[in-house]
C-alpha cells in the first residue's frame, strides 16, 4: 500500500490524501473541509479512482473532463446533505476578460467524462436574480453532464433557473444517464437537455417565486435529437411545489438554435404529481414555431392532484403496450446502473 499526498490547488496549505487500497483496483482519495475538491479530480491518472467529500461546504467550479473516465465522486457520508460543492455563477455574469459564462459555462459541476458514478453529495448554484438586477441571463446551473453512462444516486440538485443540464457529448451522439433517489429544484426549465436520461424514483420539486405572472416556470425542457428514439423518462417519483397550486408546467419543448431539428421527448410515469402543477394544462409551449402537440410528451399511470386528466388532448397518454417501451431497460440498454445493489 503507498499514501499519496496532493497539495490542494488554489488553496495554501490545504491538503487532500489519497490511500489507495490495492494497486490495480480501488484508489481513493479523500478531500476534507480547506481541501479543493478539483484539485482532486486534477490528480485522477486513471479509471478506478474514488474521491470521498468528507461533510462541508465546498465554494468551487468542478469540472471533470472526458480523459477522467470511470470516476466516482461520493460523500462520505449517506446524508446528501452533509457535503456540498456550490459556487454561484449564472449565464450572465462577466468573467474577467469581460466575456460571459454562457448557460453551460455556468455550471458549478460539470463532467463529460463517460462511467462517471456520483451518490450521496449536494450540487448547487446560489446565484440569485434578486442580487443582480442588472443581469438578463439568469440561468445559473448546478450541473452539465455530457458522458456517457453518467450514474447519479441520492444527490441533491439545488439552482433556480436550469438547475439541471442534462445533455450530450455531441448532437448526433446518444449518451445516457441515470438519476436515483435525487432530489432536484428550481423553477425554470430545471430538467432540460438532449440526454437519454431516467430518473427512478427522484423528486421534483418546484420553488415559490415572487411574480405575478403564471405559469411560474416548467419542470422539464428536453431538447432530444430526433434521431434518439428516447429522451427523459421520469418514474416512480414524485414533484412537490413551494408555490401556490397550478403554478407550474410540467414542461415545454426546447428546440435550440443550433439544432431546430430537435423532437423533444418526455415520459412522466408511474408519478405522484402534486397540486402545484397545472392539470388542465400541464404543457406549454417555448417558442410558437414548435407546439408542444407535436412533440414526443406522454404519460402513463401517473396519481395525485396534478395528475388529473379532465382533458385528454392536453394529457396524452401511453398505452399499456407503448409503456413497456419506457422504462429504465430500454432506455439504457446494455447499461444496467438500476441493477446495482
Amino acid at each position: 500500500m503507498r499514501r499519496r499526498t496532493l497539495l490542494a490547488a488554489g488553496l495554501a496549505g490545504a491538503l487532500a490524501t489519497a490511500t489507495p487500497a490495492h494497486a490495480h483496483s480501488r484508489r481513493v482519495l479523500h478531500v476534507r473541509p480547506g481541501d479543493s475538491v478539483q484539485a482532486a479530480v486534477d490528480a485522477v491518472d486513471g479509471p478506478g479512482w474514488t474521491i470521498v467529500v468528507h461533510p462541508g461546504t465546498y465554494r468551487e467550479v468542478v469540472g471533470i473532463p472526458a480523459h477522467k473516465a470511470e470516476l466516482t465522486l461520493r460523500g462520505a457520508t449517506r446524508d446528501a446533505r452533509a457535503a456540498v460543492i456550490v459556487y454561484d455563477n449564472a449565464n450572465g455574469t462577466k468573467k474577467p476578460d469581460g466575456t460571459t459564462y454562457g448557460t453551460a459555462g455556468s455550471a458549478t459541476f460539470s463532467s463529460a467524462a463517460p462511467g462517471l458514478t456520483v451518490r450521496d453529495l449536494t450540487l448547487a448554484n446560489d446565484w440569485l436574480r434578486a442580487d443582480h438586477p442588472d443581469i438578463t441571463g439568469t440561468q445559473a446551473v448546478a450541473a452539465y453532464i455530457t458522458g456517457d453512462r453518467s450514474s447519479f444516486d441520492n444527490v441533491r440538485f439545488l439552482a433556480h433557473q436550469d438547475t439541471l443540464f442534462a445533455d450530450t457529448t455531441a448532437l448526433d451522439a446518444f449518451d445516457r444517464q441515470y438519476y436515483r433517489r435525487c432530489h432536484i429544484e428550481g423553477d425554470v426549465d430545471f430538467v432540460f437537455g438532449r440526454a437519454r436520461a431516467v430518473f427512478d424514483t427522484c423528486r421534483f420539486h418546484t420553488l415559490q417565486r415572487e411574480v405575478t405572472f403564471t405559469p411560474k416556470g416548467m419542470v422539464f425542457a428536453p431538447a432530444t435529437a430526433r434521431a434518439n428514439p428516447y429522451g427523459f423518462l421520469a418514474v416512480r417519483g414524485r414533484i412537490t411545489s413551494g408555490a401556490e397550486d397550478g403554478a407550474y408546467k410540467l414542461a415545454r419543448p426546447w428546440v435550440p438554435s443550433y439544432e431546430t431539428t430537435a423532437w423533444p421527448a418526455l415520459v412522466v410515469r408511474d408519478t405522484w404529481i402534486g397540486p402545484g402543477i397545472d392539470a388542465v394544462a400541464p404543457y406549454t409551449n417555448m417558442r410558437e414555431a414548435h407546439p408542444w402537440q407535436t412533440m414526443r410528451f406522454r404519460e402513463h399511470g401517473n396519481r395525485g392532484p396534478g395528475a388529473v386528466i379532465s382533458d385528454p388532448a392536453e394529457r396524452p397518454q401511453l398505452t399499456a403496450a407503448e409503456a413497456k417501451l419506457h422504462t429504465p431497460r430500454t432506455y439504457l440498454g446494455d447499461w444496467r446502473p438500476y441493477a446495482r445493489p
